[in-house]
């Protein structure tokens, strides 16, 4: 059955007005709780359709009571207001839409199933909550989207995929926009303020007296942050605790360091006025003689006090007759315990470091020059059973700072230093 209707004038948000005429191939609409980011999804996906109308777009929701009960309707709505003619197929999930003499498809898949993104071409797509997904499955419906879109278009342009979503933490869209960014994706940024006029009078208040301060900087700000049982290093803050120093030439270095074969991470900090810098960051390291390689090689005219994981004093490297810590010893000073001191002092004299009773910050991270320091210390949260996630890789480069600040900045008193 069509349907037409006289067309209605549409109130769009400023954010929603940006992300529907973006001209980037991939924009993300990042967005609280009410912020619009479905309105905008739409919008943008019948903005691409009725600029090409004999081309197919495509929209994707987690599962198909979705599609069934937000997507049809909320389109056949914007459909009547525009007053475009349009036939609604619900058995194979598709509305055929007539616009200047021509008709093409707006297909609707889900994403419960990648491997059924399959058997069709579009030139556009529109993706709703791809972060609810875990990371591994939101990658692979990713990667089977953008597979989709190869209709040509006939003015020359770019195919593009719209992603709206609320920030669910350190995921997928985190990853792909947020921390690789530039060139082709573009985040627009909306907070449930912006779309405060098409929203009850105490819709915000509401969320204010429900969620934590953390959740509503995701929930209501749009922001990327931990979401998970709780964040190991509540105290740091990459714009509080960062730092634009560098290493100067003859410095002093002093290096945590943890050992993980290829996952070796070392951060490397200098002590100005009594506070520690971390300047400068080396993971993913193969072995113990690589990191020795890499430390020589980039720091020539620096004496380099080494503080490592004391697990390396018994834990064989390339060669099995010495120790990690006795390869190191070998080119380094070496600061170091007989025994790793227990996770929790270590993790309590980091966040006393990071920020103290008195509010101060005397902890400093260049986070251009740490870039996998600063998402993991943003990132590690604590399990269910209270202990820090060591699974997602966020533990080698805290651990290895770690060993330095509770070396010498200990919130326990000083420990003592073995001599290896």
């Amino acid at each position: 059955m069509s349907h037409t209707k006289q067309r209605a004038q549409i109130e769009a948000t400023l954010p929603q007005i940006e992300f529907v005429h973006s001209d980037k191939p991939f924009p993300a609409f990042v967005g609280g709780f009410g912020s619009g980011k479905t309105e905008a999804l739409i919008l943008r996906n019948l903005n691409n359709k009725l600029q090409n109308p004999h081309l197919n777009t495509a929209y994707y929701l987690p599962t198909y009571d979705l599609i069934k009960q937000i997507a049809f309707p909320r389109f056949e709505e914007k459909l009547n207001q525009f007053g475009i003619s349009y036939k609604l197929n619900m058995s194979d999930k598709h509305i055929t839409v007539r616009h200047r003499g021509e008709k093409g498809r707006i297909i609707f898949r889900t994403l419960d199933k990648p491997e059924r993104i399959v058997g069709y071409e579009v030139a556009d797509s529109d993706v709703d909550e791809l972060d609810t997904l875990n990371r591994r499955k939101a990658e692979d419906n990713w990667n089977k989207i953008i597979a989709r879109n190869r209709q040509k278009k006939p003015d020359g342009q770019v195919n593009t995929v719209g992603v709206g979503t609320t920030p669910e933490g350190f995921r997928f869209v985190y990853d792909r926009w947020e921390k690789r960014g530039g060139g082709i994706y573009q985040i627009v940024r909306a907070d449930t303020q912006s779309n405060a006029h098409n929203l009850p009078d105490d819709y915000i208040d509401n969320l204010r007296a429900t969620y934590p301060p953390q959740l509503l900087d995701a929930y209501i700000g749009g922001k990327f942050v931990n979401l998970t049982s709780g964040a190991v290093y509540p105290t740091f803050d990459r714009v509080l605790n960062g730092t634009d120093e560098t290493i100067k030439q003859g410095e002093e270095l002093h290096v945590g360091m943890d050992f993980n074969i290829y996952h070796m991470a070392a951060v490397v900090h200098v002590v100005r006025a009594g506070s520690p810098l971390a300047l400068c960051e080396h993971v993913e390291i193969r072995d113990t003689p690589q990191m020795i390689e890499v430390l020589r090689e980039a720091y020539p005219g620096h004496k380099i006090s080494v503080y490592p994981d004391a697990s390396g004093a018994s834990g064989k490297s390339v060669n099995a007759s010495l120790s990690d810590i006795s390869l190191l010893r070998e080119h380094f000073n070496i600061k170091a315990r007989k025994a790793n001191p227990p996770v929790r002092q270590r993790i309590v004299s980091m966040n006393s470091m990071f920020l103290n009773g008195q509010g101060d910050r005397r902890y400093l991270v260049n986070t251009e020059l740490c870039p996998t320091y600063t998402q993991a210390l943003e990132q590690q949260a604590y399990k269910d059973n209270g202990d820090p996630d060591k699974e997602s890789g966020n533990d080698h480069p805290n651990d290895a700072a770690g060993y330095f600040i509770n070396m010498e900045f200990p919130a326990y008193g000083r420990p003592t230093i073995s001599n290896w």
